[in-house]
């Protein structure tokens, strides 16, 4: 009988992680409940919410989700190629690259995600403090929950340096790979509740943003693993692979918002919440760490300007 060789890497890796995770969940028992409680909430809503629309004949709409997801993946994965040819290109060009990607998430934020569910809000209550209550709880728990993932992720961050629990005993590869992960689920979830009511005016704008956004941040994710050691093919190859996890936060995106009436403004917010936490916990910082404050800014504004254009143009 053959045996199957497995990597130890691979299994020193996954045996770290396990370990570590275990240390802070009992360093932490209470936010380790909590956390746990919302993570059953949030995949029975998925679930509730699927099933939802798939039994009212919304079933275009989790299509219209994941294809929305993908694109956002197929973005990304042509940004991490673009790295092969652009190997040499300057921190610079760089951070002004990543300050348009956080221009247009904050655009995004703002236009495609909070404005539309203060209107779905004001729809369901008739009242407009009550909707902007609604909206407010959703952006709360999108920065809970980006919280929680910071705080039990092991990741590192170019401009702080190693993050989360133990940091040093994971390798410095994994660390981008787990920062990369929390950076793109956000957006994924944007994507799907955007397309939640089937209504295109909302997630044809969001989706184009995102992905438009993806492909300097694929460039900018493969050449920062670069600076690690990892080849050439391996960091396109991690780069692109991060970008998977749109399509699978597309689908919780619209599995939570699809279930109940109220959970359509409250997950617009979250998803806001979620994208604006990113933008300033983690690219912002990304862009000022080499003294390109200005180029950075200058492109932040220009991608505010994109997205607020799309928004009108296509919207």
């Amino acid at each position: 009988m053959a045996s199957t060789v497995q990597n130890p890497s691979a299994q020193s890796t996954a045996a770290t992680l396990r370990s570590v995770w275990l240390a802070q969940a009992q360093a932490s028992p209470w936010i380790t409940f909590s956390l746990a409680a919302t993570g059953v909430a949030v995949v029975l809503l998925i679930i509730a919410g699927c099933i939802s629309a798939f039994q009212s004949n919304e079933a275009d709409n989790v299509r219209y989700a994941l294809l929305g997801g993908g694109a956002g993946f197929v973005a990304t994965a042509f940004g991490a190629l673009l790295a092969i040819g652009l190997r040499d290109i300057s921190t610079r060009t760089q951070d002004s690259m990543l300050g348009f990607a956080a221009g247009m998430m904050l655009a995004a934020s703002a236009f495609s995600l909070i404005l539309p569910g203060l209107e779905a809000g004001l729809e369901l209550f008739g009242s407009e403090p009550l909707a902007a209550l609604t909206v407010v709880v959703g952006l709360g728990l999108g920065v809970l929950l980006m919280l929680g993932l910071d705080y039990f992720t092991p990741h590192e961050h170019e401009s702080t340096g190693p993050r989360g629990p133990e940091f040093e005993r994971l390798n410095r590869v994994w660390l981008f790979v787990l920062a990369i992960a929390l950076h793109n689920l956000p957006e994924g979830m944007a994507i799907g509740v955007s397309f939640a009511n089937g209504d295109l005016s909302v997630g044809v704008p969001l989706t184009t943003a995102i992905s438009i956004q993806d492909i300097p941040e694929g460039l900018a994710v493969a050449l920062a693993l670069r600076t690690t050691g990892l080849s050439a093919r391996a960091s396109v190859l991690v780069a692109a692979a991060s970008g998977l996890m749109e399509p699978l936060g597309a689908l919780v995106g619209i599995g939570m918002s699809s279930g109940f009436a109220i959970a359509y403004p409250v997950s617009l917010g979250l998803a806001a919440g979620a994208m604006i936490f990113v933008v300033s916990h983690e690219v912002i910082p990304e862009t000022h760490r080499n003294g390109h404050q200005t180029p950075a800014t200058l492109g932040l504004m220009v991608g505010f300007a994109v997205m607020m254009f799309l928004d009108t143009a296509l919207g």
